[in-house]
């Protein structure tokens, strides 16, 4: 009888949970505990927010009266409005890694996201350059000039490395070891170590004893790339760089920096590297990820490559 008593009691403060109050303490959780990128949590704020307000239209606000069929429902609201399977999958994501950290913090009895399955998303192939057009890239930056000297760094590095745009941007002097030849990145949930060759190093080299300090203009910054005032380096601002680079080296595909990273490791693997080095490297928790560079059929590469990368 007394099991009983607390069992209810249980329920009856479950209940009392609201969604938007469990939504805050989930994106505290990824901020503070799990150290998600900043893309991410805003990416999972607003497809939560977005649900919360599909439920509330239905007169659901607390966390405990959301079942399986709300869920479902919200799915086929979603199809509704058209969005693309990849945003539909994005959004079971969402909810789905929501309930599971609900579920650990006991705000609910069961887990209703538990069968909640994403569309199937037609994965198409990523664009990627030939070793040519990469060589072609990396000459075009000016190498007599501090931001020059810094742009090809740039390059350098996000291609020997496979690193993704915004830890290019937030990587730290202290994670950046020159001697040894790797770069400790540490913006993802797990950090990794990634090791890059002599074009990088020697890039990296000339930047940070002749271009960075230039830059900086007696200003300190922790910051390994900073823009044309001292400051970090931006998202935006390495998007134009490559942009105009990718014109003045007459490559007609639409170069991004994912292009790179895309190059780096479909380059890697098309040579012989291992797909479980290339997946640790590229920071990938799926390994099916991974894999779509094997099926890709990519332009003809060099000869001889050194360690597998065309620019070792």
């Amino acid at each position: 009888m007394r099991k009983d008593t607390a069992a209810r009691n249980m329920e009856e403060k479950l209940q009392d949970w609201k969604i938007k109050d469990a939504i805050w303490e989930f994106m505290n959780y990824l901020h503070t505990v799990r150290k998600t990128p900043h893309n991410t949590e805003v990416s999972y704020e607003h497809d939560l927010r977005k649900m919360e307000r599909y439920l509330a239209e239905q007169q659901v606000t607390e966390l405990g009266a959301v079942t399986e069929t709300f869920l479902n429902s919200y799915m086929l609201y979603l199809e509704r409005e058209k969005m693309a399977p990849a945003t539909v999958s994005r959004n079971v994501a969402a909810i789905r890694k929501f309930y599971q950290y609900a579920y650990r913090q006991h705000y609910v009895l069961d887990d209703p996201s538990e069968n909640l399955r994403p569309p199937k998303v037609e994965r198409k192939l990523p664009e990627i350059l030939s070793v040519e057009e990469v060589d072609l890239l990396m000459r075009q930056p000016d190498g007599l000039t501090p931001k020059g000297m810094r742009d090809k760094a740039m390059l350098e590095l996000i291609y020997a490395t496979g690193i993704r745009v915004s830890e290019l941007i937030h990587l730290k002097m202290e994670d950046l070891n020159l001697r040894l030849g790797y770069i400790n990145c540490a913006e993802q949930e797990h950090g990794r170590v990634i090791p890059f060759g002599s074009a990088a190093r020697c890039a990296l080299e000339t930047y940070l004893r002749q271009g960075r300090g230039k830059l900086l203009r007696q200003e300190a910054s922790e910051y390994v790339f900073v823009n044309c005032s001292g400051k970090p380096m931006s998202r935006q601002g390495f998007w134009k760089v490559l942009k105009g680079y990718g014109k003045e080296a007459g490559i007609a595909s639409d170069i991004t920096p994912h292009t790179l990273r895309h190059s780096f490791a479909a380059h890697l693997l098309q040579n012989g590297a291992d797909l479980k080095s290339v997946q640790e490297m590229l920071g990938h928790s799926d390994i099916s990820t991974t894999q779509m560079y094997l099926n890709m059929g990519v332009y003809q590469m060099r000869a001889v490559y050194n360690k597998s990368h065309p620019r070792k």
